[in-house]
């Protein structure tokens, strides 16, 4: 079945299935039942959530397999093009990929990636391939937790590569960059200052940089730029990973530089999984996950309490006024909760 035909599961209308038939179906490839478990597991309706928990307890055995691929950049850089090209290249290899993105900003496109997909139609609509995008509206904790939970169910059902991509540049990227093994960050040439407009913790993150659409009369600034950054990230401490970031062009419009860049990927992994930090960095991030959850569980529970729900418009007004200090309001709502 394309992944085109698969529509998101209207849940309100159709009924849901236990947690073995959802299971058995991804296990087995069945695209429809993989997205209705996917949108069971960015809803946030208690009984869905408890379901989706279900799903993943029973899929992660068959999860972890994958390659797990983080892609950002600036607007315009080509992250669409890329991705068809690089996806293409993949599929063509006989890899399966799963195309998810993280995108808490979009309200009307449900993702750059459903945004963009007239950009890869080709992609879209290949065996091989999965896209989904990010929730509509969502927070990024929210979004990202789903994405996160998404690639696990994406790897039980057999695909061997997950690419998550993520939106311009800012706080999106660090939470993309603590669900994946490599991250790789699409640059531009003959924009200007190739060392401007781009944050230094991206940078830092990055484990290959590829300078985009290196063709035509931009080939000479590729190159050029591709010194600059290589020059740059000498000056950058060195990474626990034992990795030395490496820096590539490509034109996704042409399709070339695709092989260098999975040789680079397994050039990295062959090194973090030799030197043991490919495994301590999955761990890492599980148990960053796991907190994370903590975390927005407490949240939660904290806000729905209705005794809180009380205080705290009392409490607000108290402490616009400056009658009161933000830190003895929230202490004091720290009580009201532990005594509900």
């Amino acid at each position: 079945m394309s992944p085109r035909s698969v529509r998101p599961l209207q849940l309100r209308k159709s009924p849901l299935h236990s947690p073995a038939v959802y299971v058995e179906g991804i296990l087995a490839g069945n695209r429809t039942l993989l997205s209705q478990a996917i949108t069971l597991v960015e809803s946030t309706r208690p009984n869905h959530r408890k379901l989706a928990e279900r799903i993943i307890d029973q899929c992660l055995p068959h999860s972890g397999n994958a390659i797990r691929i983080g892609i950002t950049g600036v607007p315009g850089v080509g992250k669409s093009t890329f991705i068809e090209a690089m996806g293409k290249w993949l599929t063509n290899q006989g890899h399966r990929l799963a195309v998810l993105a993280v995108d808490p900003t979009s309200q009307r496109s449900r993702g750059s990636i459903l945004g963009d997909k007239t950009r890869m139609e080709h992609l879209a609509s290949d065996p091989n391939a999965y896209i989904r995008p990010s929730p509509s509206g969502g927070s990024l904790g929210g979004v990202a937790r789903a994405t996160r939970e998404t690639t696990l169910l994406c790897e039980a059902a057999g695909f061997d590569t997950i690419f998550i991509e993520t939106v311009g540049v800012g706080q999106s990227e660090t939470a993309v960059h603590g669900m994946v093994d490599f991250f790789l960050l699409l640059m531009l040439a003959g924009a200007g200052d190739e060392l401007q407009g781009i944050k230094r913790g991206i940078m830092e993150m990055a484990d290959t940089l590829v300078i985009n659409k290196a063709d035509g009369d931009n080939l000479t600034p590729a190159k050029r730029a591709r010194a600059q950054y290589k020059s740059a990230l000498h000056l950058f401490p060195p990474n626990a990973s034992g990795w030395s970031p490496q820096v590539l062009t490509c034109s996704a419009m042409q399709k070339s530089g695709m092989d260098q860049i999975w040789e680079t990927v397994h050039s990295y992994l062959d090194t973090t999984r030799s030197n043991g930090f490919f495994q301590r960095k999955r761990e890492e991030q599980s148990i960053y996950w796991m907190r994370e959850e903590i975390g927005n569980r407490l949240n939660d529970s904290f806000y729905q309490k209705a005794e809180v729900a009380e205080a705290l418009k009392a409490l607000e007004k108290e402490v616009r006024e400056g009658k009161l200090s933000s830190f003895s309001a929230a202490s004091q709502l720290f009580q009201v909760y532990r005594k509900s």
